[in-house]
């Protein structure tokens, strides 16, 4: 919560009530949520909450740097609250997507090529593939 309560205070955003329930409820996930699954569970605290307001409270926390987006291929946006230095791995087949700490991926090298026309801010891995429980269903 402190990192919470400073940000909010560096960006000039107030600790709403909702605000502090979204991050709670993201804050304690087990999981990737999207924006979707986030709305269902604030609902249940805030009945007369907008999506609207949950997708923009979660977009601003990935501005200010509370939370971090695990991009997808055409699917909604997943939240991630660990800002430790991780990688994913994303099951085809549930979709779930599991944390990977990888001092190799964080390590990798950046070619040459990237290296003379680009800045690289960050390195994320995002592996593919089906999970063990996908795997036990065959």
């Amino acid at each position: 919560m402190d990192l919470f309560r400073q940000k909010c205070k560096e960006y000039n955003l107030k600790t709403t009530p909702q605000r502090v329930v979204i991050y709670n409820e993201i804050r304690n996930s087990k999981e990737h949520p999207c924006t979707d699954n986030m709305f269902k569970k604030v609902r249940r605290i805030f009945p007369d909450i907008s999506f609207d307001t949950v997708n923009r409270t979660l977009l601003t926390f990935t501005e200010i740097g509370i939370l971090n987006v695990v991009e997808g291929y055409g699917g909604p946006k997943r939240f991630d609250p660990d800002l430790n230095n991780h990688h994913h791995f994303w099951c085809i087949r549930c979709n779930n997507i599991i944390d990977l700490y990888n001092k190799s991926y964080d390590n990798m090298k950046i070619v040459k090529g990237v290296q003379k026309g680009f800045t690289v801010l960050r390195k994320k891995v995002i592996l593919e593939g089906i999970c063990n429980k996908c795997n036990r269903r065959d």
